[in-house]
């Protein structure tokens, strides 16, 4: 049981992170419990963009520069596998086909104009904002990195899969979901309660955030393929961290 855990831990990171991890094998019973450890890598992401907050402070590194770093660090240790998604699903979306027509452009590894498009307003965004962001906020935000995947990981468990043969719907057949369920919920309450320890208001605004994304996924997700993919589930997460990103700073105006 024990060798079947670790096996999962270390699917989990070889699979959404570019972090170097023991190779294992990727069967179905090694595969039970790997979005348990999904959200471990948002806890490793949310580290490393901290420590890189203090380091900036040290050396008085200028805010553009500042936030380049805090906007490639997730690209980085991910190796950009939830911004493919985002990229693919906005794609999809801005084709206006039929749910049938929207899951083969998610398959299609060819990147469309208006990916091109909303993947440099991405980023344009996400550097907009973390060069206005205040770093009493930095630990707050830092949660963000976990609570998307929780989220992400806690849709595998209850959302329809739109592809049964996709890499997601493999993931939801090896799943026990009931364990999925559980393990995850311990995940978003253990953020929720490290946000609110830190900062009740700026905890408020990533939770509301996370929320209104989480519930816009579904929609999304639910009308436009019919379910979600693997595809979809890194868009959430990609939406989810620069929703959040924009709220908790916008709070920490306030403050």
């Amino acid at each position: 049981m024990m060798k079947r855990i670790w096996n999962s831990f270390l699917i989990a990171f070889a699979m959404f992170s570019k972090i170097p991890v023991p190779k294992a094998d990727w069967d179905k019973e090694n595969m039970k419990y790997m979005i348990c450890f999904f959200p471990g890598i948002g806890a490793v992401i949310g580290l490393l963009a901290f420590g890189y907050g203090k380091f900036c402070d040290l050396v008085s590194m200028g805010s553009l520069m500042r936030a380049a770093g805090f906007v490639l660090i997730p690209v980085l240790v991910t190796g950009g596998i939830h911004l493919d998604g985002y990229l693919d699903t906005v794609d999809a979306l801005s084709s206006y086909q039929p749910k049938e027509r929207k899951l083969e452009i998610l398959k299609d590894s060819h990147a469309g104009a208006f990916a091109i498009i909303m993947g440099c307003a991405y980023f344009i965004l996400a550097l907009g904002v973390w060069s206005e962001m205040k770093m009493h906020t930095l630990p707050v935000i830092c949660v963000s990195y976990t609570m998307s995947r929780a989220l992400s990981g806690f849709a595998l468990a209850t959302f329809p899969c739109a592809n049964q043969k996709g890499s997601l719907g493999m993931f939801a057949d090896a799943a026990q979901k009931k364990v999925l369920k559980i393990v995850l919920s311990i995940w978003l309450l253990g953020c929720a309660a490290l946000a609110f320890w830190l900062n009740a208001v700026l905890a408020a605004a990533l939770c509301l955030a996370a929320a209104a994304v989480y519930g816009y996924y579904y929609h999304v997700a639910m009308s436009q393929f019919g379910g979600t993919t693997g595809d979809i589930a890194g868009f959430f997460v990609q939406v989810c961290e620069l929703t959040c990103a924009c709220a908790v700073m916008a709070a920490g105006k306030l403050l």
